[in-house]
């Protein structure tokens, strides 16, 4: 049998300064319950929960929702969710989900200069009839 294209590896770290969960695969429907599941499970520390997107070249709405979810819990609990290394493809997923207001992000690729954003800069109205 050919191997999933879901497939999902994790290697979670604890120590003193918090714990790191090291994440590679795709990160989508089919299995979002395990990657929400394994970040449910960890321990609460006084450190930060860091979570490596390095190796991560797919992330859906569900896996921004459970990360959201994850950051509410950690918060709740007095502790910090911080996503670590995204690619640019996660990055533009969590810019355009807006999730970098709201959970930090650090390392990683910055989207490409020529790479088109979510909403275009709007075109002048003058230049818009023009187009008509």
């Amino acid at each position: 049998m050919g191997e999933s294209q879901h497939q999902l590896h994790a290697e979670v770290t604890v120590g003193a300064r918090g714990v790191d969960v090291r994440v590679t695969g795709e990160i989508d429907i089919a299995n979002v319950d395990e990657f929400r599941a394994l970040l449910w499970a960890l321990p609460p520390t006084p450190g930060p929960l860091r979570v490596d997107l390095g190796g991560v070249g797919f992330l859906s709405a569900a896996g921004v929702r459970a990360l959201v979810a994850v950051h509410l819990r950690t918060r709740a609990r007095g502790g910090q969710l911080v996503i670590c290394n995204p690619n640019a493809v996660v990055r533009r997923t969590l810019r355009a989900t807006r999730v970098n207001r709201v959970i930090p992000i650090v390392g990683g690729e910055a989207p490409p200069a020529d790479v088109p954003r979510p909403w275009p800069a709007p075109v002048p109205i003058s230049r818009a009839a023009s187009l008509i």
